[in-house]
C-alpha cells in the first residue's frame, strides 16, 4: 500500500498543492515553519481521520478561509482508491472513499495504518498516563474496530455517568436505577478494553524489546520493560463502582476505570524517565514506534505508511544510521521524511543507499527538486 498522490486545498498555511510521490522514500525540506510538517499532518487526515497534533478542525484552515479539503490517491495491489476529508467552518467533518460517504469516522480507522515519528513523542515518557493510554489505544485502534467501538461507548458513557454523579451531588439524591442503566453499558465495554490491552502487550514486549536492542547499542544489556497497570486488576469493574460510589458522588466523577489505565516504562528496576540516560529514551521512544509498526504490518497484512517528522534533529548519528539501515534494507514501505537541513539528509540517505524524491517547501507551497 502507497499513498500515490497528495492534494491540499486552504489546509493550514497552503492555499492550493498537489504531489506526485514516490512509493518508497519521500522527503520535504524546509526551513522550520515552511509547512513540512503540515504535509504529514494532511497524510495523518487521510489515514486517521484527524490531525496529529492537538489542534481543531477549524484551526486547521487556512487563515481568513472557510473551509479546508485534503485528498489522497492509494494504490494497493494494483487498485487505486481516492480518500476525501473535508470541513467546512461551522459544519462537520466529511470523509469519504471513492466518493462514498463514511456515516462514522470510526469506520476508516485501520484501513490505511500509519505510524508517526515525531519530536513530541518525547511525551510518552516525561509527561503522565493519559499519554501513554492514547499511544496504545491508537495503535489497538488501527488494528481491531471492536477495540475502537469499545473505546468510544466507554468515553461516552463514563461522560454521562461524570455528568449524573454532579447532578446527585448537587441535589443529594442517589437514583440508582438511573446509574445501574448507565453502569450495565459501561461494565462490559471496560472490561474488553482491559482484557484487549492486556493480552496486547503480551504480544507487542518481545517485538519492543527486540527494535530497542537493535538501536540502544552500548545501552542493549540494559533491561527495559512496559508494565500494564489497571483498577480491573484487583476487583471487576462492577465492584469498583459500587465500592466507590459515595467518593465518586462527592468527586463529582468516577474514580477508578480503565480510564485510569498506566503502562509504565521502566529501565532495570526504575522509572524510564528518572533514571534513563537521553540516550536510553530515544532508543525506547523509536523501540516503541517501530514495534508499533510490526505490529500493525502484521495485523492489517500490509505495512503501513511511516512519517519521520524532523527526527534527523532529534537522534544522535548512531541511532541514525542504525534507522536508515533499517530503510535500505526494505523493512518498511512508504516513507516520508520531513528535515530542515537538506544537506545533512542528502548525507545520510546517500550514505545509506536510500534513493529518495525530493521535495522543497517554501511558505507553504512545494516543488519537486529530484
Amino acid at each position: 500500500m502507497h499513498l500515490e498522490k497528495l492534494t491540499l486545498y486552504n489546509f493550514k498555511n497552503y492555499e492550493d498543492a498537489s504531489l506526485e510521490l514516490s512509493p518508497e522514500v519521500n522527503c520535504f525540506f524546509g526551513l522550520n515553519g515552511s509547512g513540512k510538517t503540515n504535509l504529514l499532518d494532511a497524510v495523518y487526515y487521510l489515514s486517521l481521520t484527524k490531525s496529529a497534533s492537538p489542534a481543531s478542525d477549524t484551526q486547521n484552515i487556512r487563515q481568513d478561509e472557510s473551509q479546508f479539503f485534503v485528498k489522497g490517491a492509494f494504490i494497493e495491489k494494483k487498485n487505486r482508491t481516492e480518500i476525501i476529508c473535508s470541513f467546512v467552518r461551522g459544519s462537520k467533518k466529511v470523509m469519504s472513499e471513492d466518493g462514498n460517504e463514511y456515516k462514522k469516522m470510526a469506520e476508516h480507522i485501520g484501513k490505511y495504518p500509519l505510524v508517526l515519528i515525531a519530536p513530541n513523542d518525547i511525551e510518552l515518557i516525561w509527561d503522565g498516563s493519559e499519554q501513554r493510554r492514547k499511544f496504545f489505544d491508537g495503535l489497538l485502534s488501527q488494528m481491531n474496530h471492536q477495540y475502537l467501538e469499545n473505546l468510544i461507548t466507554y468515553t461516552q458513557i463514563l461522560r454521562q455517568r461524570n455528568g449524573l454523579l454532579r447532578l446527585f451531588s448537587e441535589r443529594g439524591m442517589v437514583d440508582q436505577d438511573l446509574l445501574d442503566s448507565y453502569d450495565d453499558r459501561l461494565v462490559p465495554a471496560a472490561k474488553y478494553i482491559h482484557e484487549t490491552r492486556k493480552s496486547f502487550l503480551k504480544e507487542y514486549h518481545p517485538l519492543f524489546e527486540k527494535w530497542y536492542r537493535q538501536l540502544a547499542g552500548k545501552d542493549a544489556r540494559e533491561k527495559v520493560s512496559i508494565t500494564y497497570r489497571s483498577d480491573l486488576e484487583e476487583l471487576s469493574f462492577a465492584e469498583l463502582l459500587k465500592k466507590n460510589l459515595q467518593r465518586d458522588i462527592v468527586l463529582q466523577r468516577t474514580s477508578s476505570g480503565i480510564h485510569r489505565d498506566d503502562f509504565m516504562f521502566s529501565l532495570n528496576t526504575g522509572e524510564l524517565k528518572k533514571f534513563g540516560s537521553q540516550g536510553q529514551q530515544k532508543s525506547f521512544l523509536i523501540g516503541l514506534k517501530l514495534a508499533e509498526f510490526q505490529v500493525l504490518a502484521q495485523a492489517k497484512k500490509k505495512k503501513p505508511l511511516l512519517l519521520l517528522d524532523d527526527i534527523f534533529d532529534k537522534l544522535d548519528d548512531v541511532r541514525i544510521v542504525k534507522l536508515m539501515a533499517l530503510v535500505s534494507d526494505g523493512n518498511f514501505g512508504q516513507i516520508f521524511i520531513t528535515d530542515a537541513r537538506s544537506a545533512r539528509s542528502r548525507e545520510i540517505l546517500t550514505e545509506a543507499g536510500v534513493k529518495a524524491k525530493i521535495f522543497e517547501v517554501q511558505n507553504g507551497s512545494v516543488k519537486h527538486i529530484r
